[in-house]
């Protein structure tokens, strides 16, 4: 048995939209027409029409999802019904206009709502209000705070219409995570860690911040990934020099994305590879983001980011077990259309890498030699490659240490007795076989 599809949510939304829609409509009339009686008759068939689209959605309606988000009163949902309508119903111009009795007013102000719908409050005209703390409506600068034009954002109308996207005012600093990646079970069980720290707290107390340290980005990314579709979550990202300097400009991103997780039901990932240590404004910004975020927050980083005030969870991501890299080569050679043969064990005893380093190496390296028509066996030339391929790979961590030096010489070059070339040897082969020592320790 199948769900309901996206289309059937989205018509079923636009109708309880259009019927939200044409109950505000009929409180302005009433109020731009005092004299005359209420008619009972189409208010009970306004409500019971949008009593009928409410029954038809096969889930929340975006606009009662956007309510909740925010703590909406019902004060506050005309007002925000009432700027939709402006956009979306060419009859609210004129109705704003009569209602105010200043045909040069064809918009909805303060004023005019807090006479013609029932339950006004003054309250929702503060700044932290939530339709102006979240910018959900914007108001104009003239004729003061009551006869300003309240003109709703672009990107809340297009939420109410069931249209989903990243605000263009973050776009180029957070982007949306596609596909999954796969992960070894290790990986697997800190993203379940990660779920269930997020579980735990929901309901009860506002989400820890979670930092993701050691491994690849990659690693880390998947693993944020894979936690939020188990929650139900988007995941988007941005690197940390993206984060403003200015504090007027952190505060106007941080709510911007707060509007936009709560809308769009995302978490974000914050990627830190990019920080120079020294940078203590770049660190002080990080701090200040990870406490001032009231929305699900992962820190990726390479080193633990220092924090005082919010509860941040770290998680420490290891390489892969050996097992697990046995596991990944051997499927990364067969993919690629060759036997291993059992030498996926000589290149773990020998090299540490992480999953997304083993594809790109097999990839890489046997990509040459697949048109070869010899690939029924694990010839040596494949594995000169694989291992030529896995110490060009290695060798970015160490440059900073040592110069490398290319050898010349093997074991028929050296020019000692026997006993002690017997007892290099013996290193040798105990070198090439760590691997099974640390796997029974």
């Amino acid at each position: 048995m199948t769900g309901p599809s996206n289309s059937d949510w989205t018509e079923a939304n636009q109708r309880y939209l259009t019927a939200s829609l044409a109950i505000v409509r009929s409180s302005l009339e009433r109020h731009s027409q005092p004299g005359e009686q209420d008619d009972g008759e189409k208010e009970r068939m306004l409500q019971e029409r949008l009593s009928e689209a409410l029954d038809s959605l096969p889930g929340p309606s975006a606009l009662d999802s956007l309510c909740k988000s925010f703590g909406l009163s019902s004060f506050e949902r005309d007002i925000l019904l009432i700027c939709a309508g402006m956009e979306l119903d060419s009859s609210f111009a004129a109705l704003c206009s009569l209602a105010q009795g200043r045909p040069e007013r064809p918009y909805p102000t303060f004023g005019m709502t807090l006479a013609a719908i029932p339950g006004a409050h003054w309250s929702a005209l503060a700044p932290a209000s939530p339709l102006r703390h979240w910018r959900l409506i914007e108001l104009g600068s003239e004729d003061g705070l009551t006869n300003s034009r309240l003109r709703i954002d672009e990107r809340v109308l297009h939420q109410l219409t069931g249209i989903q996207y990243i605000d263009e005012r973050l776009a180029g600093i957070i982007r949306p995570i596609g596909l999954e990646a796969d992960l070894v079970p290790s990986h697997r069980s800190v993203a379940e860690r990660l779920a269930r720290a997020w579980s735990r707290a929901v309901g009860r107390s506002a989400l820890p911040a979670i930092q993701l340290c050691g491994e690849s980005s990659g690693t880390r990314r998947a693993i944020a990934m894979h936690a939020c579709n188990l929650l139900g979550l988007n995941l988007s990202y941005m690197a940390s020099r993206a984060i403003p300097l200015a504090a007027n400009e952190l505060d106007a991103l941080t709510r911007l994305w707060e509007r936009e997780a709560a809308m769009s039901s995302s978490a974000l990932l914050v990627e830190c590879d990019d920080l120079d240590k020294s940078d203590a404004a770049g660190s002080r910004n990080i701090s200040q983001m990870i406490e001032d975020a009231g929305y699900p927050l992962i820190i990726s980083s390479s080193i633990r980011q220092q924090n005082s005030g919010r509860t941040v969870i770290n998680l420490d991501i290891k390489r892969p077990t050996s097992a697990e890299q046995r596991t990944i080569w051997n499927q990364s050679l067969e993919s690629a259309g060759f036997s291993p043969d059992g030498q996926a064990e000589a290149l773990v005893s020998q090299f540490d890498f992480s999953s997304q380093a083993i594809q790109n190496i097999c990839a890489e390296a046997l990509g040459p030699l697949r048109s070869s028509p010899d690939t029924a066996g694990f010839d040596q030339d494949i594995m000169t490659a694989l291992w030529e391929r896995c110490r060009c790979e290695s060798r970015p961590r160490l440059d900073d240490l040592a110069g490398h030096i290319e050898p010349a010489a093997d074991w028929r070059d050296l020019m000692l007795p026997e006993p002690q070339t017997q007892t290099l040897r013996n290193i040798a082969v105990h070198v090439r076989n760590r691997s099974r020592v640390y796997e029974t320790m």
